[in-house]
């Protein structure tokens, strides 16, 4: 039986955070729509939202307040009974097609999950391939990876397949689940680098516009070696050695000591970022006498440490340290975040 989801004032999505952060994310939607419900479909990860919204004023709401813990989310469309067996791929394919009438667009990305131990007589694969060759062949639209004008979404749970077709923006992330892949380069200085490109895609931000960027906590130099690729230049404090490759690199300064023992002219740098394994609070107060150095307007991304189990608290505290000299834009736990979040803030003082 195919159950449609939508209705004037309810709605429902699959909705995704980082595993064990989930409750932070209904709480933040339960803040934005009291009422909202959750049926558990991969444990303290993925879930089926149900949203006292339509569908296009529940999108609208959680863009407006995107909050800091949801990862990702799909509208479901339409909800069909499946039974693992190879006949799943026509059931879903059908219900797709029939959906896209209503919503065409000339370039697709077709995005397949499941739930965690759930199996059938078919891969993902075969089932992501159908759905693109039966929207190629009826409706002449381009299957992509990337850069799609609509996203075609399908969680696979045990009975039953959540099926949505939204745009990539409605989706938070346009990337399956959320979960942003970056393919590790040979030399690489560390797996953080993918922390700060994650950052740049999420807050929008071109790391090519920044020309000197000051970079705290900087070895092993995965976060210096993206904006040395990125064209800035970069001075990076850390009395722990920087990887080989990077000091050979024209544009990079680097000064090996603790960042609470170096000044900087007032207004030298246009970006600071910081990555240290070290508690919000204490961060938070070796950063403060460096924020001179950054000019007006210029941006700070920041990793906060989530130490004790007060999230919303760490951020709060954290932004209010810096005010009235820097102004929160944005809070993410990114997909590349473990026990921690991100910020971006800009100087406004």
């Amino acid at each position: 039986m195919n159950e449609p989801a939508d209705t004037a004032d309810t709605s429902r999505f699959i909705v995704t955070s980082n595993r064990g952060f989930a409750a932070y994310a209904q709480d933040e939607l339960r803040l934005l729509a009291p009422g909202t419900k959750f049926d558990e479909l991969i444990a303290a990860e993925t879930y089926v939202m149900r949203i006292p919204l339509g569908r296009e004023a529940a999108i609208r709401t959680i863009a407006e307040r995107e909050p800091i813990f949801l990862r990702h989310m799909h509208p479901v469309d339409e909800a069909v009974s499946i039974d693992g067996t190879k006949e799943d791929i026509a059931v879903v394919t059908a219900s797709i097609r029939k959906q896209f009438q209503n919503a065409p667009s000339r370039s697709i990305a077709v995005q397949i999950r499941k739930a965690e131990g759930c199996r059938g007589d078919y891969e993902p694969v075969e089932l992501r391939e159908a759905i693109a060759g039966t929207l190629s062949e009826q409706f002449g639209v381009l299957s992509v990876v990337k850069d799609a004008e609509r996203i075609v979404s399908v969680f696979i749970a045990p009975g039953t397949a959540y099926i949505g077709i939204s745009a990539p923006e409605q989706n938070l992330s346009d990337w399956p689940g959320g979960a942003v892949r970056f393919r590790k380069e040979e030399g690489q200085a560390s797996r953080a680098k993918f922390k700060l490109l994650e950052a740049e895609y999420a807050f929008g931000l071109d790391f090519t516009r920044y020309s000197k960027a000051l970079d705290i906590g900087a070895a092993p130099g995965g976060w210096t070696s993206l904006l040395l690729d990125r064209g800035a230049e970069v001075t990076a404090v850390d009395p722990a050695e920087l990887h080989p490759e990077l000091l050979r690199h024209p544009k990079l300064t680097h000064m090996k000591r603790n960042a609470g023992d170096v000044a900087f002219p007032s207004h030298t740098f246009d970006l600071l970022v910081c990555d240290m394994s070290w508690s919000p609070k204490q961060m938070v107060k070796l950063i403060l006498p460096l924020l001179d150095a950054l000019r007006y307007g210029g941006t700070a991304i920041i990793t906060l440490k989530l130490m004790h189990g007060k999230p919303f608290q760490t951020v709060k505290d954290s932004v209010r340290a810096m005010q009235p000299t820097m102004e929160l834009q944005k809070a993410k736990q990114l997909f590349h975040n473990r026990d921690e979040l991100t910020v971006y803030l800009r100087k406004i003082h």
